[in-house]
């Protein structure tokens, strides 16, 4: 099975997330485990799964956190306000899934909203170059690494007190190739500083592209956004979870939206999302 090789310690991981760790590697001070549960299993070589929230539902999130990796809240697609989001993380942030906001787009006041609030992870879709990755990344983490300001939101009170020194490490940005463009500039994308994570954007490539999946143009365009990531040591994905299995690249895919939970629950009707978007 191909893999790519991250090594989650001093030097390795600096570069590849960003993080305070080459510092705290030099001071010989031991990291703290990630609460960040599914950048660890990523981390540990495991293929990430979350469910998509696209509603103000407390209740509802609640329940379905217990079983997935992490959550999809979707704002490039529904109606869902910061305010809306922002209350369903506090209502139970320890509760299995880490939160992750699918943004519009990858400006400052989206990422700035999305990471006080208490996400863990950014998607940003449709990134065709490398200044749209950039946006990205240098608004999610703090400095030295990055831009992001200190604002007084509700993320310390979720992550506790040591927030400020340990988001860096847990947050995880993550970049969404969904056009040929995007495909032709994948590697540059892939080797910005900050993204940790890129997945292919599968519907959207085929209406794109104008390929079906089935066509070998459509896998030489999967490919080449999965060798971007590897050269470059960054985690590979398909937004697609029913690639998951059966496809080539299945066997070295950790990062997808939906699909099965953890715990083999089945969510009732009225909670599945539609046929995947992305």
């Amino acid at each position: 099975m191909r893999r790519l090789a991250v090594v989650v310690c001093g030097v390795a991981l600096a570069a590849l997330f960003g993080g305070p760790a080459l510092a705290q590697a030099q001071a010989g001070g031991a990291k703290p485990p990630l609460y960040n549960t599914a950048k660890a299993k990523l981390l540990a070589h495991k293929q990430v799964f979350s469910f998509t929230q696209s509603k103000f539902d407390i209740e509802g999130y609640c329940e379905q956190a217990k079983h997935y990796d992490y959550t999809w809240f979707e704002m490039q697609h529904s109606t869902l306000e910061f305010a809306d989001i922002e209350k369903m993380i506090a209502a139970c942030p320890h509760n299995g899934a880490v939160p992750f906001i699918r943004l519009p787009d990858a400006q400052e006041w989206h990422i700035q909203h999305a990471t006080d609030i208490g996400a863990l992870g950014i998607i940003v879709p449709t990134v065709d170059d490398v200044d749209r990755a950039r946006e990205a990344a240098k608004w999610a983490r703090y400095p030295p690494v990055a831009r992001r300001s200190s604002g007084q939101g509700q993320a310390p009170q979720l992550w506790g007190p040591d927030y400020h020194n340990t988001i860096n490490d847990n947050m995880l940005v993550v970049i969404m190739i969904e056009t040929p463009t995007g495909v032709a500039n994948a590697y540059d994308i892939a080797a910005v500083p900050g993204v940790d994570v890129l997945i292919t954007g599968n519907n959207d490539l085929t209406q794109f592209s104008g390929f079906p999946a089935t066509d070998p143009h459509y896998q030489e365009m999967i490919n080449r956004i999965h060798d971007a990531a590897v050269k470059n040591g960054k985690i590979f994905g398909q937004a697609n979870f029913n690639f998951a299995k059966g496809n080539p690249l299945s066997s070295d895919s950790w990062f997808f939206q939906n699909g099965p939970s953890n715990d083999g629950w089945v969510p009732p009707a009225s909670m599945r999302p539609g046929p995947p978007r992305k």
